[in-house]
């Protein structure tokens, strides 16, 4: 197979072409993929016609797998490795996680081992008279950090956050199972990439309450500042979905963010599946 990787031209994202995920990859096959998601922190593949377990078999060309806490609820049958992202109600009861990720942050920075990269694959995609609607924004924190000031990045490259799974508001119910499993981590704000080495942001709202060593009104003050900076328009790739697309994102390189600019009978259903990541330095 013949692979071609054409940068989005924006900050963040390169799309992918030549691949057909339902044939599968050697190591050979997955090596120009895994480089354009290091480069580009974010990648596309379009119109691909994959089963849950053709997913999971890409997906684990990037690691180990998680099982999302949310998938207890709203996992795919056989493949627990997959939670649904969806606003589709079935007999009165919703079959997916309706309002996924609607504010900045990247997955689960709020446990000991984040998210190393994330995959949406879109069987649905709300459409209003031609036109697609729920994309997803992503935010290139590495480009932000490059961007901050000498004295700014001074500052703060040495700075931990505390990171808090209660720090959230979240569209579905957690249990206190879940949040006895996630609690309260530090973590690095400059964060350097376990494969490149490239420094980055790491930060966000919500999530990062607090910074260690600083009082609540400048550790707030700062988290608003950093996170305010890292989704400037000229950081962010904004994707708008199509059926059959495959994004997968590296939570170390980007933050993102779903636009909810639908509701039914506009119909969205995403299958997501997640790669464990390392601890954060």
């Amino acid at each position: 197979m013949s692979i071609d990787v054409r940068p989005t031209g924006a900050a963040a994202g390169a799309e992918i072409f030549g691949v057909d995920l339902t044939k599968g990859l050697d190591s050979a096959g997955f090596a120009p993929i895994q480089a354009a998601l290091d480069a580009y922190g974010v990648i596309v593949l379009r119109d691909q016609k994959i089963t849950p377990e053709q997913q999971i078999a890409f997906s684990r060309h990037f690691g180990e797998l998680d099982v999302n806490f949310n998938a207890k609820r709203f996992g795919v049958s056989g493949s627990p490795e997959i939670y649904i992202i969806s606003n589709i109600v079935e007999n009165g009861q919703p079959t997916g996680t309706r309002r996924a990720g609607e504010t900045w942050h990247t997955d689960m920075s709020y446990a000991k081992r984040p998210a190393r990269v994330t995959m949406l694959y879109a069987v649905e995609v709300p459409v209003l008279h031609g036109l697609a609607l729920g994309g997803t924004g992503f935010a290139n924190a590495a480009a932000a950090w490059d961007a901050l000031p000498q004295s700014m990045q001074d500052e703060i490259r040495d700075l931990k956050g505390v990171f808090d799974f209660r720090g959230r508001k979240r569209s579905s119910p957690v249990s206190a199972e879940d949040i006895a499993q996630y609690p309260p981590v530090e973590h690095p704000i400059v964060r350097t990439h376990p494969r490149t080495g490239r420094k980055g942001l790491y930060i966000a709202r919500d999530d990062c309450t607090g910074i260690v060593g600083k009082d609540e009104p400048t550790a707030l003050a700062l988290i608003e500042a950093l996170a305010d900076h890292i989704v400037r328009p000229d950081f962010v790739y904004q994707h708008r979905w199509r059926v059959g697309d495959v994004v997968a994102w590296d939570n170390c390189t980007v933050q993102h963010r779903a636009v909810q600019d639908y509701d039914l009978p506009q119909r969205r259903l995403l299958w997501r599946t997640t790669v464990k990541g390392d601890v954060p330095h």
